[in-house]
Order: structure tokens, then sequence, then C-alpha cells
């Protein structure tokens, strides 16, 4: 996607601790991004407030990353998230890491997709997710600038 297509983005700086051998950001991290981008989306869009004190508990059922560029010591990133499907009992998300650039030119080195399933934290099996979730993204990432198609 397009970095206009999101209407969240955090922007955080790589720690040393966060890289390998090779100098350049360890594999397993890319999750760890992820999951700050998912914890700050969900900040932003208040979900936990709309939640009005039910739990609101979920599980990653599948991660998927895929690489494209290396992500280097003391670098400054750019994770972006929006939710881009939501059904009875889960929701997929996706989150884009990019190089930290404000001339809004593209600088993709990774993607994360992201299937979390809402579920009862005493069974741990999934349960309907609450009818406001899927609206309450959907109205959060309509706040993005969409491209015209041509």
């Amino acid at each position: 996607m397009a970095r206009a297509e999101f209407a969240f983005s955090h922007r955080f700086r790589v720690r040393w601790s966060e890289t390998d051998a090779q100098g350049v950001v360890f594999n397993a991290r890319y999750l760890d991004y992820a999951d700050i981008a998912i914890t700050e989306y969900w900040r932003e869009t208040k979900l936990r407030e709309r939640a009005d004190g039910d739990p609101l508990e979920f599980h990653v059922k599948k991660a998927t990353v895929t690489w494209f560029a290396p992500i280097l010591p003391d670098e400054l990133i750019e994770v972006m998230a929006r939710t881009i499907a939501t059904g009875r009992t889960s929701m997929t998300q996706t989150v884009e890491i990019h190089g930290a650039r404000d001339d809004g030119s593209e600088d993709l080195r990774a993607t994360v997709d992201l299937v979390s399933v809402y579920v009862d934290l005493e069974t741990h099996r999934p349960m309907p997710l609450p009818k406001w979730v899927g609206p309450a993204f959907a109205e959060f990432d309509a706040m993005a600038i969409r491209p015209v198609p041509a």
C-alpha cells in the first residue's frame, strides 16, 4: 500500500540491541515492531476506551513477515497500521515498516500481516467480535488520504 493509505503511523529509533552480527535488525524484531505498531494504533483509535471496561483480548493466530530491505542500527523508522478485514471472530491487520522520510517518498522495508482472534481468556476459545470493533477501525482508517484511481 502507499503510505497515504494509512491514517496511523508511529516513528521510533532502532536500538543497538535489536541488531545482529550482520549489522542489521534481527529478523524476529520485525514482529516486535509490528506489536509496537498495533499497540499504538489501538491507542490512537481509542479501542480500549470504546470497550467501556469489557474485556477485549486477542490471540495472534497468524503472522506473516515479508522482508524487502534491511533496517540499520540507530535508524529512524516509521511503522504504519490499518485493519484490512474483520470477520465473525477475527480481524486482519497489516503493518508496514518504512525508513522514516519527511518528504513522503516510499522506503518500504517489510510488511507484517496479522490475523488476530477475539478470545475468552478463561477458555482461550474464539468468540464473536463485538459488533462495534470493525466499524471503529473502519472509521479511523477512513481518515487516510486515498489515492485517486487512474
